[in-house]
C-alpha cells in the first residue's frame, strides 16, 4: 500500500449537539489505519448539503486527499441528504463502489435497498458514502475497501494495470 490519505466525515445532527456518541467515524478510522491509510482529518458535520459540500470541496481540492469517507444521512430521513451534497461536487460518476456495498449488504438485510449512499470522483480524489449504523459501516467497507486502492492509483496516474496476471 502506498501512502494514501483520507479523511473521514460523520453526518449527524445529533452527533454534532453532542446528543449521541460517533461511533461509526472511530470505526471507519480504525478500518483504514489497519488497511495502511493515513488519516489526515476526521469532521463531524450536521447534516445538511451546504457544510458538506464545502468540505468535501476543500479536502479535494486544497488538501488533495485520495479518500473521502462519510457516513451518516444516506437514508430516506428528511435530513439525509449526504448524497446530494457528494453528487454536487463530482466531476465524475463512480456509481460501481456504491451499487456493490447495496447489493452485498442486500444478503445480509432487505433494507440494504433503502440506501441511497453515492460514489463520486472529485478530481483525482474518490469520494464514498457509507452508511450510518457501525454494523453497516463494517460490512460495507469490508467488502469494498480491497478495491479501494487500485481505483485511487488508476485515477492518481500511479497505476495503469487493469488486467490481473
Amino acid at each position: 500500500m502506498e501512502n494514501l490519505r483520507a479523511a473521514v466525515i460523520t453526518l449527524s445532527d445529533k452527533g454534532y449537539r453532542g446528543e449521541r456518541e460517533d461511533k461509526s467515524g472511530p470505526l471507519i478510522v480504525e478500518m483504514l489505519k489497519e488497511a495502511g491509510y493515513v488519516i489526515e482529518e476526521t469532521l463531524l458535520l450536521p447534516d445538511g448539503i451546504e457544510p458538506l459540500k464545502s468540505e468535501l470541496i476543500r479536502l479535494a481540492d486544497e488538501c488533495q486527499m485520495d479518500l473521502v469517507l462519510t457516513t451518516g444521512g444516506t437514508g430516506f430521513a428528511p435530513t439525509d441528504v449526504t448524497p446530494e451534497a457528494t453528487l454536487a461536487v463530482a466531476t465524475r460518476n463512480a456509481p460501481g463502489i456504491a451499487e456493490a456495498m447495496r447489493a452485498y449488504s442486500l444478503k445480509i438485510t432487505p433494507r440494504a435497498m433503502l440506501s441511497r449512499a453515492a460514489s463520486v470522483l472529485r478530481g483525482s480524489t474518490l469520494i464514498v458514502n457509507l452508511p450510518g449504523s457501525p454494523k453497516a459501516v463494517r460490512e460495507s467497507l469490508e467488502y469494498i475497501l480491497p478495491s479501494l486502492e487500485h481505483g485511487i492509483l488508476l485515477v492518481n496516474g500511479r497505476d495503469g494495470e487493469c488486467a490481473r496476471k
